[in-house]
């Protein structure tokens, strides 16, 4: 868990440490990172997490609907069997 936490922490340090120096470096200067990229590939990975995620839990759900279906088929069928004339 600290191994975890510490390289989450030095993730947010090193971005957050570009930031600033790129804030503070001015217009003229030329930026150490190309922020619109950096906007463009973040909204990219969450996109495709998000799809991911959606067909992910869509399978579930699907899973989940046909055994209870299933289960209604059977339930159904067992009742109908023993109730003939």
């Amino acid at each position: 868990m600290r191994f975890i936490l510490g390289i989450i922490i030095g993730v947010l340090l090193t971005v957050g440490g570009a930031y600033v120096a790129d804030a503070v470096a001015g217009t003229e200067a030329k930026p150490m990172v190309n922020w619109d990229v950096v906007v463009r590939n973040v909204n990219a990975l969450t996109d495709l997490a998000r799809a991911g995620w959606k067909r992910i839990a869509g399978w579930f759900i699907g899973v989940r609907r046909e055994a209870k279906a299933s289960r209604r088929k059977w339930s159904t069928t067992a009742i109908g069997a023993g109730a003939g004339p």
